[in-house]
C-alpha cells in the first residue's frame, strides 16, 4: 500500500516533468489523426506496383507491412470488443470499475506503436534486401523463434521492465502506462516512445534472429507479431478467460502463460509480476505475487455479479447509432453520436446483426457507472426505433420490456427507468401495462417524464408570455400546457382533435383555461418566438416561425435545424453529479457526463427513495418537486 501511494505521488510529479524526459513524446504526436498519412509512401508504392505491373508481387514488402499492420490493429479491435461486451464477461471482470473518459482520451492514440514498427520494418527491408525474399513457410523457423523468444526476449523484457520501475525511470517514463486505472487491451500499447523503441528490440530478436540464421518465413513474421499482440491484449483485457481447472490439470502452464489476473496484480502491486508472457521468470527471480493463482481461481470461478441499484432501459435508435457502442468503437462511443464517414462501411453488417437480434436476442447490459457507492446500469432492448412503429412488433417489444422489468425485480433492482419509445403511450400506456399486470412489483417502474417536463419548462425564459406547442396532446405536451396555463402563459396548442384538446383544457383550473388555445395550423404561430416541439417538423413547417425563434424540443429524433436565423435547443437533458465514477460512454447525442432527462428522472426517483411508480399521465403537481430534488442531488441543467 505504501509503495502504491508513492507511485501515485510520483505520477503527479512526473506529469509536470514529462516534457523534460527525452523520447517521452511521440514524434508525430502533434499530427493527431493526420498521422495516418505517414503510411502514404507505402500505400503509394503498392498502388504504383499495381499501375505499372498490373498486380502486386508476393515479395512486395510494402504490401506485407501494410497488411500486417492492419491485422495487428484488427487483433486489438477484437480484444477491445470482447473486453467491452459486459453482457458476455461481467462475471469475470477483474477490476469492476469502468474506464473513464480521461483514460480513453489518454489511450486514444494507442496505435502509435504500429507506425513506429512500420518505420522500423521499412528501414530493415531497405537495409537488408534479402528480407524481401523469404519463403512462405519453414517449420525450423518456428522452433528457432520460440527458443530465441523464451531464451532471450523474455528475460530481456523482464529486466527492462524492472529497470523501468526504478525510481528515476518510472517517474520519467513508465508512470504513463500505469496511469490507466482500469486495464483494457489498448492499455497494452499505452506507453512512451522510448518504451516502444525498447519493445522493438524485444520483438526483433526472435524474428530477425531466425531470419539471419536462415530459417525465416513470411508466415513466421505474420504469426509471431499477431500472437505477440494477441497475448499482450489478453494480459490487459481485464477479463479472466482461463478456467482455473486448466492450471490445476496442467501445473506447468503456470510458468508458461500469463493470465489476465496475473498481470492485473502487477498494476495493483507494482513490485511483482514483471514478466512478459511467462511467469517462469518471476518465479526464478522471486518477484511472483503470492496471490496470483488464488485470484485467478477466485475470478474464474465467479458465477454472479453485483446486482445494480438502478437500471435505465434504453433501446437502439437506428442502424448508424447502433455502432455508437463501446464494444464496437470505444473511442467513438466516448463522444456524442453523429454520423461519420467511417461508419458507412459497417452499415450492411450492422443491418444483418439487427435482423439476427430481431429474430433471437434478449435485453442486454450495455454500460454502467457508479454514484455514491451505488451501481447504475443501462440495459438495451434489442429493438431499433423503426420497429416500435410496426403494429405486428408491438407484442414482442412489450414482452422484451416486461421480461427486463421482471428480471430487475428478481435480482433486487430498486428503480427501472424506461427510455424514449419503451414508454410510448400507444405501446404500453407509459408503463401502466406492466404495473397493472404485476401489481406486486418491488422494483419501481419510472418513465422519468416528470423531470423531462421540468427541464423543458425551466429552460423557457422567465418572462415568456406565449408559446407554441406541437405534440400538444401527448403525455409531455399535456403536462407542459397545464403547467404553463397555471403560470398565466398563453399556450397555442397545435392539434386537430378538438376532443383531446377540450379534455386537457378541462383539467386546468377554471380561471386558467382561457390560456389554452387550440390551433390547427403552423401559421397561427407566425408571431410567436418560443416554440416547443414535440412532433417532427418539416423544413417548410419550420419556416412558419418568425426570425429569432428558439425551438425547444422533446421530439425523438430531434428536428434537423434548417433556419439560420433561429436557434435550436437539444433534447431535454441534465448533467450528472460531479462524483459520478466509471463513466466512459456518451448517451446518444448527449455530451460527456450528460444524460437524457428521463434517465435523470429515474435517477432522482432512486436517490429520493420514492416508493411509487411513475407511469401513465404526468402529475403536474410533481414537476417542481422533482426539479428541486434533482438540483438537491447534484444534477445540473445544461
Amino acid at each position: 500500500m505504501e509503495q502504491e501511494t508513492d507511485n501515485m505521488r510520483s505520477n503527479k510529479i512526473c506529469k509536470n516533468r514529462r516534457e523534460e524526459a527525452a523520447l517521452f513524446a511521440w514524434p508525430w504526436g502533434n499530427l493527431h489523426s493526420f498521422k495516418y498519412l505517414l503510411y502514404g509512401p507505402l500505400v503509394a508504392r503498392v498502388l504504383y506496383a499495381v499501375y505499372i505491373d498490373g498486380e502486386v508481387k508476393n515479395d512486395d514488402w510494402c504490401l506485407h507491412i501494410l497488411m500486417l499492420s492492419g491485422l495487428r490493429a484488427f487483433v486489438h479491435q477484437l480484444w477491445s470488443t470482447f473486453s467491452c461486451m459486459l453482457f458476455v464477461n461481467r462475471t469475470r471482470r477483474i477490476n469492476q470499475q469502468g474506464v473513464e473518459f480521461d483514460q480513453i482520451d489518454a489511450e486514444w492514440h494507442w496505435d502509435n506503436f504500429l507506425i513506429l514498427q512500420t518505420f522500423a520494418a521499412s528501414f530493415l527491408y531497405l537495409s537488408f534486401p534479402s528480407l524481401a525474399n523469404l519463403p512462405i513457410w519453414d517449420m525450423r523457423g518456428v522452433i528457432c523463434c520460440l527458443m530465441l523468444h523464451m531464451g532471450i526476449s523474455e528475460p530481456l523484457y523482464y529486466w527492462l521492465h524492472r529497470l523501468l520501475h526504478s525510481s528515476s525511470l518510472f517517474q520519467q517514463y513508465h508512470w504513463l502506462h500505469h496511469s490507466s486505472k482500469v486495464l483494457h487491451p489498448y492499455t497494452a500499447e499505452h506507453a512512451t516512445f522510448l518504451e516502444h523503441i525498447l519493445l522493438c528490440v524485444v520483438v526483433g530478436i526472435p524474428t530477425l534472429g531466425t531470419v539471419f540464421i536462415g530459417y525465416g518465413s513470411i508466415i513466421l513474421m505474420y504469426g509471431y507479431f499477431l500472437v505477440f499482440d494477441f497475448l499482450q491484449c489478453l494480459g490487459h483485457c481485464n477479463v479472466e478467460v482461463f478456467p482455473h481447472r486448466l492450471f490445476e490439470a496442467i501445473p506447468l502452464l503456470k510458468y508458461l502463460i500469463r493470465p489476465p489476473t496475473y498481470h492485473s496484480l502487477h498494476h495493483s502491486d507494482m513490485g511483482t509480476n514483471f514478466c512478459l508472457f511467462m511467469p517462469l521468470y518471476d518465479k526464478l527471480w522471486k518477484t511472483m505475487n503470492t496471490n496470483s493463482w488464488d485470484l485467478q481461481r477466485e475470478i474464474s470461478s465467479r458465477t454472479n455479479s453485483r446486482a445494480p441499484d438502478f437500471v435505465f432501459l434504453a433501446h437502439i435508435v437506428d442502424v448508424m447509432s447502433a455502432m455508437h457502442s463501446p464494444f464496437i468503437y470505444r473511442s467513438f462511443s466516448s463522444i456524442p453520436f453523429s454520423a461519420k464517414p467511417f461508419l458507412f462501411p459497417g452499415w450492411p453488417i450492422t443491418y444483418m446483426v439487427m435482423l439476427v437480434m430481431w429474430a433471437k436476442s434478449k435485453t442486454f447490459l450495455f454500460s454502467f457507472y457508479y454514484l455514491r457507492g451505488r451501481l447504475f446500469q443501462t440495459w438495451a432492448v434489442p429493438r431499433f426505433g423503426f420497429q416500435y412503429f410496426l403494429p405486428f412488433a408491438t407484442e414482442g417489444i412489450n414482452k422484451q420490456i416486461e421480461d427486463a422489468i421482471l428480471t430487475a425485480d428478481k435480482i433486487g433492482v430498486k428503480v427501472i427507468s424506461l427510455a424514449a419509445l419503451n414508454k410510448n403511450e400507444g405501446l404500453n400506456g407509459g408503463g401502466t401495462l406492466f404495473t397493472n399486470k404485476h401489481p406486486n412489483l418491488k422494483v419501481r417502474v419510472v418513465h422519468g417524464n416528470t423531470l423531462t417536463a421540468a427541464v423543458i419548462l425551466n429552460d423557457l425564459p422567465q418572462d415568456v408570455e406565449e408559446v407554441f406547442l406541437t405534440g400538444a396532446t401527448s403525455k409531455l405536451g399535456r403536462a407542459i400546457a397545464l403547467y404553463l396555463a397555471r403560470r398565466k402563459v398563453k399556450v397555442l396548442m397545435l392539434t386537430l382533435s378538438t376532443e383531446r384538446f377540450a379534455k386537457i383544457q378541462k383539467e386546468a383550473p377554471v380561471d386558467c383555461q382561457k390560456y389554452l388555445v387550440q390551433v390547427t395550423k403552423y401559421q397561427a404561430a407566425q408571431h410567436c418566438k418560443t416554440w416547443i416541439i414535440g412532433k417532427w417538423m418539416t423544413p417548410r413547417e419550420q419556416y412558419c416561425a418568425p426570425s429569432g425563434t428558439h425551438f425547444h424540443q422533446f421530439v425523438v429524433p430531434p428536428v434537423i435545424p434548417f433556419r439560420r436565423d433561429c436557434t435550436y435547443g437539444k433534447l431535454a437533458a441534465m448533467r450528472l453529479p460531479d462524483d459520478v465514477e466509471g463513466l466512459g460512454t456518451c448517451e446518444y447525442t448527449m455530451e460527456r457526463g450528460v444524460v437524457h432527462a428521463c434517465h435523470a428522472g429515474g435517477l432522482v426517483h432512486f436517490l429520493e427513495g420514492w416508493k411509487h411508480h411513475e407511469v401513465g399521465a404526468i402529475n403536474v403537481d410533481q414537476i417542481d418537486v422533482v426539479w428541486e430534488a434533482a438540483l438537491r442531488h447534484g444534477l445540473k441543467p445544461l
